[in-house]
């Protein structure tokens, strides 16, 4: 016995081309057919119930009252005697050009005015409709109904021929009817349906054997593409592709001439990635010391409130203290750490969100002087308890473009970095001043000046200038990172000046 692999069987480019287009070109004729036997009616008479309402439109025009005093003056007013101004512009040309007939008479049947087929038939088929007396009304189809008109498919015994009607009443007098044959729609789906039958047989044969006199020229030079394949797989890199097919197969053979010329540059940019990918690790290496020490700050920023918490908790465990009032201090305590734990948290996942870019700025815009109100309004309380005095004057609005929400954060940080560094004099100084194409927010404070090799730090996560007093009311060191990550966000400036009787926090917005 032979232990060999059958050798798969391949069949030809040339003839699975040819009859995929064949059986394509037979699916999209047959698609056309039964498309057009399905749908070709329904859309015809929907054309139609359009072109009626078009003419009802019309005849709204008509001076009804002049009309009908016309025919009772001189007797029938038939349409073959009428001018082009006695109608609206382009009534008589869209009743010749789709084959309607028309009659408008008065309720009392005392006059009226026709256009088309045999006057008699359809005074009195509008009659009948008129009173619910026809006989075809059973064997009618309602297409659309409304307040004063119906559209409807009927047969007429009279004609023995289907049509599409329009009937009913305008301005409370006047009864009308608008109708056109239907029967011609059907014989001409059943003759274009022969017709692409036919057709489509012929175009299927010819398409076939012209396919496949193409894609056999097609095919050569792919042909000779999967044999110098053959030759690479085995390392044999000297296979040349010689064919000249005038397309991408040309583009396709080059390629494979130049894939040994490329083996060296191929192994030099493999080093270069072996590089970067050493830088890669050294980055890995980088970002997990930053997270460590990310660790290690909030580790410790955490640290001395839970010790308080879990000290305070103890002693009320314990019952250490008899006096209710020292007791309630202890909850007060354990209150406040916990409150400074949560803000803490908070202000975390806001940083990180806005470091991440999952935060993007909404761009709307908005009056900034309003938001400032808004801003000192929410911090009432805390100013009464600081007791400090704000200078700001907004009464004129001054409109930027900018996130509404994180501006609103940017200011509610510099004001209460403010109150929680005045000096005596407890003064706070907001300032907005429009520039050509900005606008500058600044937040003044009275207070001791920061350490000029302080500033740069300032906008680090976790940095306080004095850990102390920032302690005393509850800071944690992100606030300002806030404001630095939201205002490189919206690609503004920001910053901090030292005064000689103060420190200025400013950021600036667009105008336009």
């Amino acid at each position: 016995m032979r232990d060999q692999k059958a050798k798969p069987v391949f069949r030809s480019m040339k003839n699975q081309i040819a009859f995929t287009f064949g059986g394509l070109f037979l699916l999209l004729i047959l698609l056309v057919v039964v498309i057009n036997g399905i749908f070709l009616e329904k859309f015809y008479v929907s054309q139609k119930a359009d072109v009626l309402l078009q003419a009802r439109e019309y005849f709204t025009e008509l001076d009804m009252d002049a009309l009908f005093f016309e025919q009772q003056e001189y007797g029938s007013y038939e349409s073959d005697v009428r001018t082009d101004k006695e109608y609206p512009k382009g009534l008589s040309v869209l009743s010749s050009q789709n084959n309607l007939s028309w009659i408008i008479t008065t309720q009392d049947n005392f006059g009226e005015i026709h256009w088309g087929e045999n006057e008699g038939q359809l005074q009195g088929k509008l009659f009948g409709y008129a009173y619910d007396i026809d006989e075809d009304m059973g064997k009618r189809k309602i297409l659309k109904e409304a307040d004063h008109y119906v559209i409807q498919k009927v047969y007429d015994h009279f004609s023995e021929m289907n049509y599409i009607e329009c009937w009913g009443v305008m301005d409370e007098e006047y009864y009308f009817l608008i109708r056109t044959p239907l029967e011609g729609i059907k014989n001409s789906v059943s003759i274009s349906n022969t017709f692409y039958i036919i057709v489509g047989c012929f175009i299927v044969i010819f398409g076939v054997i012209l396919i496949s006199v193409i894609t056999g020229r097609i095919t050569q030079p792919i042909s000779e593409l999967t044999e110098l394949s053959q030759r690479m797989s085995g390392l044999d890199f000297e296979a040349k592709y010689e064919s000249h097919a005038g397309n991408e197969i040309d583009v396709l053979g080059d390629n494979y001439n130049k894939m040994s010329d490329h083996l060296e540059r191929t192994i030099s940019d493999l080093k270069t990635a072996n590089l970067e990918l050493q830088r890669d690790i050294e980055d890995k290496i980088k970002i997990d010391m930053m997270r460590k020490e990310f660790l290690d700050n909030v580790s410790h920023e955490l640290k001395t409130p839970i010790a308080l918490i879990q000290g305070y908790a103890e002693g009320l465990k314990d019952n250490i203290m008899e006096d209710p009032e020292e007791r309630e201090f202890y909850c007060d305590v354990i209150m406040d750490e916990a409150l400074k734990m949560n803000k803490l948290v908070k202000n975390l996942l806001t940083l990180n969100q806005l470091e991440s870019g999952k935060d993007a700025p909404v761009m709307e815009r908005f009056d900034i002087h309003s938001l400032i109100q808004g801003v000192l309004q929410k911090m009432g309380i805390l100013i009464s308890q600081k007791e400090a005095h704000i200078q700001f004057s907004g009464d004129l609005p001054v409109y930027v473009w900018a996130d509404e929400f994180k501006t609103e954060e940017v200011v509610t940080n510099y004001v209460s970095n403010a109150l929680n560094h005045l000096d005596d004099q407890k003064q706070v100084r907001i300032q907005v001043c429009q520039e050509a194409e900005k606008v500058r927010v600044s937040v003044f404070n009275t207070g001791e000046p920061i350490p000029e090799t302080e500033l740069q730090n300032l906008w680090t996560k976790f940095y306080k200038v004095d850990k102390a007093r920032t302690r005393e009311y509850g800071g944690s060191g992100i606030g300002l990172s806030i404001v630095k990550a939201i205002m490189d966000g919206m690609n503004q400036e920001y910053g901090v000046l030292n005064h000689d009787d103060g420190v200025e926090f400013w950021f600036t917005l667009e105008r336009e």
